[in-house]
């Protein structure tokens, strides 16, 4: 057994909780205390028959009586040195308040939740790329969401070599309508725009106020993943896309695609590939739409929905628990989501052809 071995519990068993407690069960660094389920359903019987103890409600305990419960998520809660929310969105303030604080454990919060207002969890937005030592010591921080993680790991590279040669990061955010798991869930024929995204504001807590980005966003709908428009406004003229391409060719969670052409295409390929609940966790740059006109990158990415955040929460798990050094961290997270192996797979596939 490892000396100081971590207990974590996952309050929460959906499309976050699910994944994370597949991955993190094989970490010799962490005990799973077990999952917190809020609902008598079927994936109550799915954590279990994956050999994960399942939590619920103390008042509610009555409405799982034909399942072998563990106990309540209170006593689960109280055992454990950090917390994963991964409850529904809207309800980490809640938790906080109620079950963490009280117990003092500490917790992770996901992209439902929010670090502004009277009802903000964290005064930490994470993001591995950006402001991975600013988790050392905090007792609460939030995991960004899938489309806020994927601008970090775009954006901060570029804001890195460039500086202040750029002068504005203008972006379409096109979200897809549901996760592939939330089939309770209607995919209607339409598309619909959101007023005053909060993804712009998350970005700019973690990377700074002045970060010149300006975003739009819509959502279509299809279930296979973000896509992101981005063009990057130089003072002058702007690198050729050659030199944009090195800049990502050995950037942790960033592949470059030449052939694919739809999001379902990369999804496909990462199940033929057999890759865990057909995640790829990572951001796809798709080369053959990258342009530089004049003083201007125009790129588009897909976004990896869910699956992006997951060895996210790992690598943040790492610095609140242990205060791993940086690089230390990225290799422990590496050596259970096998990311490198899972660039190298989808590059080799949707190759440039010659």
């Amino acid at each position: 057994m490892v000396e100081n071995m971590k207990r974590v519990f996952i309050n929460g068993y959906g499309s976050i909780g699910s994944r994370l407690a597949q991955f993190i069960k094989d970490d010799p660094e962490i005990t799973v205390v077990g999952v917190g389920k809020y609902s008598p359903d079927d994936k109550v019987q799915d954590a279990i028959s994956r050999g994960f103890d399942v939590y619920v409600p103390e008042k509610k305990i009555d409405s799982f009586k034909n399942y072998k419960i563990k106990g309540t998520i209170e006593s689960a809660v109280a055992s454990s040195d950090l917390v994963v929310d991964a409850a529904p969105g809207g309800t980490g303030y809640v938790n906080k308040k109620q079950l963490y604080e009280p117990k003092n454990v500490m917790a992770i919060y996901q992209g439902g939740e929010s670090v502004f207002g009277d009802e903000r969890v964290s005064d930490l937005l994470f993001n591995s790329r950006v402001n991975y030592k600013e988790a050392f010591g905090k007792r609460h921080v939030m995991q960004g969401s899938c489309n806020v993680t994927g601008m970090g790991r775009i954006l901060q590279p570029l804001r890195e070599k460039y500086g202040s040669q750029i002068v504005r990061f203008d972006g379409i955010l096109v979200r897809r309508w549901a996760d592939l798991e939330q089939t309770e869930k209607t995919v209607p024929d339409t598309i619909e725009w959101t007023p005053n995204p909060h993804h712009g504001d998350d970005v700019k807590f973690y990377m700074g106020e002045k970060t010149p980005l300006f975003l739009q966003v819509i959502k279509v709908p299809t279930r296979q993943m973000h896509l992101h428009i981005m063009n990057i406004r130089f003072k002058d003229i702007a690198p050729k896309p050659d030199e944009i391409l090195d800049l990502f060719k050995n950037e942790y969670g960033v592949a470059t695609l030449w052939t694919a052409k739809g999001t379902k295409q990369i999804r496909d390929a990462a199940e033929s590939m057999k890759f865990s609940f057909k995640d790829t966790n990572m951001i796809h740059i798709h080369a053959n739409m990258l342009e530089c006109i004049g003083d201007t990158v125009k790129m588009m990415y897909s976004d990896d929905q869910t699956g992006i955040v997951i060895p996210e929460n790992h690598i943040l798990m790492q610095a609140m628990l242990f205060q791993k050094p940086y690089e230390e961290a990225f290799a422990h997270t590496e050596s259970l989501f096998h990311m490198a192996e899972k660039k190298r797979l989808l590059e080799e596939y949707f190759a440039k052809k010659v």
